[in-house]
C-alpha cells in the first residue's frame, strides 16, 4: 500500500513559516526561527517536518525546531509572557517594562499536536516529547515522554517496538460504521 507523503517541500515548509511566525513584541525583542539543518540532509525528502500553516510561533524570542519534528493546526507556541502581578493595571504595567520573554529550543522527533498550547515557561522540549491535542503545557517534560492535559502532565513514555509488535498495532482493524450499521457500504447523504 502506498502513503501519501506527510514532511513538508521546501516551498511548502517556507510558506507555513511565513504564514505561522509572528512577533507580537517586536518592539521589545525580534527572535528567530532557527530551523536545524538537519532538517534539510534526508535521502529522498526535501524536509522531514511538518509545521502547519494554521499553527502560531510567536518569535518574539528565539525558537529552534529539531528535525523530524510535527506542529499540528492551530497549536501555539509562546516565547513572551505578560506581568500578571500587583495591582497596577497591568496595561500600564506591559506600557513601562514590555514583556518577559526568553528562547525556545525544540529537539527532533518532538510532536505537538493539534490545538495545543506551548507557554513561555516550557522552554526545553527535548528529543521525543509529545503533547497530547488541545493540551496547554506548562513545563519541561523529559525525552521520549507524553503529555496530555490542562495543564499537561506526563501520561506514558514513548515505548520501543518490534517490528512485529508495530504489524500487530497497524493490522488491528479499528471501528467500522459500515459493521455497525450493517450496511454493504456507506454513501453520502443528500440534502
Amino acid at each position: 500500500m502506498e502513503y501519501e507523503r506527510i514532511t513538508q517541500t521546501k516551498t511548502e515548509l517556507r510558506t507555513a513559516v511565513k504564514s505561522v511566525r509572528r512577533r507580537p513584541h517586536g518592539n521589545v525583542a525580534k527572535g528567530r526561527l532557527i530551523l536545524a539543518p538537519e532538517i534539510f540532509s534526508t535521502a529522498g525528502n526535501e524536509t522531514n517536518v511538518m509545521i502547519s500553516p494554521y499553527s502560531l510561533l510567536d518569535c518574539t524570542g528565539s525558537i529552534h525546531i529539531g528535525a523530524w519534528c510535527n506542529i499540528g493546526a492551530r497549536s501555539r507556541i509562546y516565547t513572551h509572557d505578560h506581568c500578571h502581578q500587583g495591582h497596577t493595571p497591568l496595561l500600564k504595567v506591559q506600557e513601562k517594562h514590555g514583556v518577559i520573554w526568553q528562547d525556545k529550543f525544540i529537539g527532533k522527533d518532538v510532536w505537538i499536536h493539534e490545538n495545543s498550547l506551548v507557554l513561555y515557561q516550557a522552554y526545553f522540549l527535548p528529543d521525543g516529547f509529545v503533547l497530547g491535542a488541545g493540551s496547554v503545557l506548562t513545563k519541561n517534560p523529559g525525552a521520549y515522554e507524553i503529555w496530555a492535559g490542562v495543564p499537561a502532565r506526563k501520561i506514558a513514555d514513548r515505548q520501543e517496538l518490534s517490528a512485529t509488535e508495530i504489524e500487530k498495532l497497524f493490522s488491528k482493524p479499528g471501528f467500522s460504521l459500515k459493521d455497525h450499521l450493517g450496511m454493504s457500504s456507506l454513501k453520502d447523504t443528500k440534502f
